[in-house]
């Protein structure tokens, strides 16, 4: 009897044993899950302040740095949606809801590309019972009533594929108009400016999704829809760009020789016919390498917000004032002439690694220095030439540029 009732409670203390095991590692578990390394109180901004019944008073919103932040946060959860999805995360595990929780925000659309079924965007819209919940009883002033969020390149074999694909095509024609992720993003940021307004609705892009959203908050601003527009780390190197900037510098040099030609009046009426027919035949292919086209569009109601580093070569050319590697500075209006183009802020840092400079993690760290810059950007102006060439203050444009 004693041998039964002492191998009992052996088996029972072996079992209780296991069940603490057990009970452990799923403690540990939660823990790991926690300490992801994207998970947002690991990598998250620090020392935010939460929206409370004093943004009534005074908007957190109207600070240039908790915008910046926020819509880098948003843009990273857009991230995180299409890693939930690849890792099969259920809604207790998913990481990316974090990223817009805190700020009172919620999902109510993902952008899904047709060719892979990836998530490459997301409308967040502003949640108005969690906010009343902490006594926030309206929006603040400043923050969008909705914002369309489009991630970048994601290095993953789901979707690496066409995200390279919609780079290449940027690339080859500084156009993204061919991709499914242009025609599904206009659609739907058009979408919630009926629904809400043009002035209550913001588009946001790291990266590749930069360009989308500046594509597609350019396509909107050409039908007369001014959306807050903000561009982290958009790509400026293109294919398209280089060889208009070398017709160009052949236009310039044809100039500069038949200058130099001498010539007597009847030959100068027959050169500058055949000048004429020769520009024209020159310019009519300039242009078909950009997608952008004139539509009379009014000079400053439309002002991108681009944030480059100079360290990071994919965006770093929007900070030279040239536009091309410094060449051809004469066309750039100085500053204080011309209308106001963009608002560039511009992270000047030495000795940074490619990553660090192109990541999305520096718009929302605590360190960030926005440094002012004193010229303009042949770049941004050439970007939207078609909007302001019917203004009447030429194709360079201002560029304003921000300070944190």
């Amino acid at each position: 009897m004693e041998t039964t009732n002492q191998v009992s409670k052996e088996e029972e203390a072996e079992e209780q044993r296991r069940d603490l095991v057990v009970s452990k590692e799923e403690e540990g578990e939660v823990e790991e899950e926690e300490a992801h390394p994207y998970s947002f109180h690991v990598s998250g901004p620090r020392n935010l302040s939460t929206l409370n019944w004093r943004d009534l008073i005074y908007s957190t919103w109207k600070d240039s740095n908790y915008k910046r932040t926020v819509i880098a946060c948003f843009i990273q959860a857009v991230y995180l949606l299409e890693l939930d999805r690849q890792e099969k995360r259920t809604q207790e595990t998913a990481l990316a809801p974090n990223w817009w929780i805190p700020f009172k925000y919620k999902l109510t659309q993902t952008l899904i590309d047709e060719r892979d079924g990836s998530i490459f965007g997301a409308v967040l819209e502003w949640d108005r019972s969690a906010a009343m919940a902490d006594l926030v009883l309206m929006r603040p002033s400043g923050a969008p009533r909705a914002v369309l969020a489009l991630r970048g390149t994601l290095l993953k074999s789901p979707t690496m594929r066409r995200d390279i694909e919609d780079d290449l095509r940027f690339f080859a024609w500084e156009s993204l108009k061919g991709s499914c992720r242009f025609k599904l993003a206009l659609e739907v940021l058009k979408s919630a400016s009926n629904s809400f307004g043009g002035s209550n609705v913001c588009v946001a892009g790291h990266s590749l999704g930069a360009g989308f959203a500046l594509q597609v908050g350019k396509a909107l601003a050409k039908e007369g829809i001014y959306v807050e527009t903000h561009l982290f780390n958009p790509p400026s190197v293109s294919l398209a760009m280089s060889l208009r900037n070398i017709g160009e510098k052949a236009e310039s040099a044809w100039k500069k020789l038949k200058s130099m030609l001498p010539y007597s009046g009847q030959e100068s009426r027959a050169g500058e016919e055949g000048d004429a027919n020769k520009n024209l035949g020159l310019k009519s292919w300039i242009p078909r390498l950009s997608s952008f086209k004139n539509s009379g569009f009014g000079v400053g109601k439309w002002v991108p917000h681009l944030y480059v580093n100079n360290s990071d070569y994919i965006c770093c050319s929007y900070n030279d004032p040239g536009g091309d590697g410094g060449v051809n500075k004469e066309n750039v209006a100085p500053p204080g002439n011309g209308p106001v183009a963009a608002k560039l802020f511009v992270v000047t840092k030495e000795r940074q690694k490619f990553h660090e400079a192109h990541g999305l993690e520096q718009w929302w760290s605590s360190d960030a220095e926005l440094q002012q810059a004193i010229h303009s950007s042949k770049l941004i102006s050439r970007q939207l030439r078609s909007l302001y060439s019917g203004s009447g203050s030429g194709t360079s444009s201002q560029v304003t540029q921000g300070k944190s």
